[in-house]
């Protein structure tokens, strides 16, 4: 119900810059008044959930396709087509009794087949056969699976993923993962009707409703491109009665006028909407709707810029010459000059033109894996990374808790730039160096944030140091050139606020891999193809060799929880030290009035199967007060606090003794 960026990747997640959700009453083509309807950005371009990784797929995807196990609002793993689960003691066998009669639906809500265990068998296969993009979930995981994805055999039956009978599915996985449970959620984990799959041929997942099944709460009954997609509630769902909606309905919405969306909730066609307290008419809001501005909560997602280290477009640039990109090149090579650039950063002010000067630093981060993702022997993650840091001078003082906005310091953005400097203009590096910053001319707020970027970096480290140049692009340009952009070499820019990371399952592992030079999935946004020599080569200069080392260390510690954090911590040091990417910010923290019951969606702190879900939606007549707002959460918290505790204890159940 809030705003919502959509991510680069993410496994879920896709990512670019801002997808808006809000909700509504307005009445779908069938005149239904109990309808969630929220304000999207991007259409999807593949409806095929299991070989895109991306948020524009998954958001829509995950209203119509349950896989095995789902969050509850609490951030539980409870049983969804499965109805339980075993693990083996050695924890390398994960086997789920499926539930029987839930079956598959076509669009139009024909009965097509009853869902078994042959679909999830199918659904892989699938997925390795497309080499889908969220592959590298579960690549690395099955056994044999990365055999089979490289070719190494062609026999698919050698994969650890089997149906033991009609209603049994079966994982074997290479090493033990605590953690796997949490990516059952993914698409790339979802069932597929084998029948459905050959029928359909090349057309299965094509941006048509009819062209995937359905076995979820929703089914997709309409999708036209930047004007809507609704659904309609599955009324033979095997679990209806928890599906309060009668439909959702999604708007296409350019962001060209935030203010739109408050003008729509006030006529009654939104109940809610995100608000915007740098426009006119906010001052006008809060006076009408005083006790009823309520701020979402911070989540785990991670919005950061990235810096190029490897620029090889030059389509949208202010460089006037080779000597500038030259110059520009080596500076951002050059710790020093990335750190300067870091704490030169007003990341609060940055963040004000979204959210607002109150809830400047309500959704800051400033470490990749927020600091609270994990724990272990009472510790935080972001505890460990600390430890990690030790005494190193440039970070023992700063504060790399969330909501803080610990990395804005002119002084120490002024003593990292002369030490850059002096070093640079030693090589032949002449100054300023320009930085070519790339923003969608029809996206208001994020217009404005690149200027707030460029004002405190120019202002901190001086013009005649360091100028950032605006690049205004057309929508279809600026995701050409950044979101949609096929490889490395087609990032047309030296720094973007075109990325961000909604973590895939809960280990730290999710985040961190991702910037392995070698496997990452996302490293391409810094520019870097490490299949060629000179990628290689400027991996190694930035130390990325020792990046990867890092993770790849971590991710063989499988027998202890809390020396793989301690390892992970490791990396993540690293990466703040190295500077490579500045987080951001999260989604949560911004202002919105809404008439959704508050909490009582589903919740998770990864995967697909949180908020993102509309299962357990419950719209109220009147907007939530910040009263209701406020008590809902505290009663939400201490019921947290005692189902997380019980699920806890309860997991040892599902292990074979």
């Amino acid at each position: 119900m809030f705003m919502k960026k959509y991510l680069t990747v993410a496994g879920v997640a896709l990512l670019s810059v801002s997808l808006l959700q809000g909700c509504s009453n307005s009445k779908s083509t069938k005149q239904k008044s109990n309808v969630y309807s929220y304000v999207y950005v991007s259409d999807p371009n593949t409806l095929d959930y299991t070989a895109s990784g991306r948020v524009t797929t998954s958001s829509v995807t995950t209203q119509g396709i349950d896989g095995l196990l789902e969050n509850d609002k609490y951030g539980n793993l409870v049983p969804s087509l499965a109805k339980d689960w075993k693990v083996s003691a050695d924890g390398l066998t994960y086997t789920y009794k499926l539930r029987k009669g839930v079956m598959w639906y076509t669009s139009d809500g024909e009965e097509y087949a009853e869902v078994t265990a042959n679909d999830f068998v199918t659904g892989l296969k699938h997925a390795a056969d497309k080499k889908s993009d969220a592959l590298y979930i579960v690549q690395n995981s099955i056994k044999g699976l990365d055999d089979y994805v490289s070719g190494a055999t062609k026999d698919f039956s050698t994969v650890g993923v089997k149906a033991l009978d009609k209603y049994t599915v079966q994982y074997t996985l290479n090493k033990p993962e605590t953690y796997w449970n949490s990516k059952t959620t993914y698409g790339v984990l979802q069932p597929v009707n084998k029948d459905f799959l050959k029928a359909k041929g090349k057309n299965f997942g094509s941006v048509d409703p009819s062209s995937i099944l359905y076995n979820g709460p929703f089914i997709l009954k309409s999708l036209t491109s930047k004007s809507s997609i609704e659904f309609d509630k599955n009324e033979n769902y095997w679990d209806a009665k928890h599906v309060k909606l009668d439909g959702v309905k999604l708007t296409y919405y350019d962001g060209s006028d935030p203010e739109s969306l408050y003008k729509n909730f006030e006529k009654g066609n939104y109940s809610c909407s995100r608000l915007y307290p740098t426009k006119p008419d906010f001052k006008k809001i809060e006076k009408n709707h005083k006790n009823e501005i309520n701020y979402s909560l911070q989540d785990q997602s991670t919005y950061f810029v990235v810096f190029n280290l490897n620029r090889k477009a030059y389509d949208f640039t202010s460089k006037n010459s080779d000597t500038q990109k030259n110059d520009t090149h080596e500076a951002i090579l050059n710790k020093d000059f990335r750190q300067a650039v870091t704490f030169a950063f007003n990341r609060a002010a940055y963040n004000s033109q979204n959210v607002g000067q109150e809830a400047s630093t309500k959704s800051l981060r400033s470490m990749f894996v927020p600091p609270k993702f994990v724990s272990s022997d009472g510790k935080d993650f972001g505890d460990y990374v600390k430890d990690e840091l030790g005494d190193n001078p440039t970070w023992k003082d700063v504060d790399l808790s969330d909501a803080k906005d610990g990395l804005y310091n002119v002084d120490k953005a002024k003593a990292a730039f002369a030490k850059a400097k002096s070093t640079l203009q030693n090589e032949g590096v002449q100054f300023p160096i320009h930085l070519d910053f790339p923003v969608d001319q029809t996206r208001d707020i994020t217009t404005q944030q690149a200027n707030s970027f460029k004002q405190s970096v120019e202002a901190s480290l001086g013009k005649d140091n360091v100028v950032v140049d605006i690049q205004k692009e057309s929508e279809e340009d600026y995701q050409r050139t950044g979101y949609f952009a096929e490889s490395a070499d087609q990032k047309d820019y030296d720094l973007s606020q075109d990325s961000g990371w909604s973590p895939d399952y809960d280990d730290p592992s999710t985040y961190l891999d991702i910037l392995n030079s070698d496997t990452g999935t996302s490293i391409k946004n810094s520019g870097i193809d490490s299949s060629t020599d000179e990628g290689k080569e400027v991996a190694q200069r930035v130390g990325l060799d020792q990046f990867n080392k890092l993770v790849t260390d971590a991710n063989n510690v499988t027998d202890d929880v809390t020396a793989r954090y301690t390892d992970y911590a490791k990396a993540q040091a690293w990466l703040t030290d190295s500077a490579i990417i500045i987080p951001t910010t999260s989604l949560g923290g911004s202002p919105s009035v809404s008439k959704v019951v508050p909490f009582s969606a589903s919740y998770s702190t990864s995967g697909v199967k949180g908020s993102e879900c509309y299962k357990y939606y419950q719209l109220q007549d009147k907007p939530v007060t910040v009263k209701q707002y406020k008590k809902a959460l505290n009663s939400w918290k201490k019921a947290k606090d005692k189902s997380n505790t019980e699920y806890q204890e309860k997991l040892s159940e599902h292990i074979e003794k």
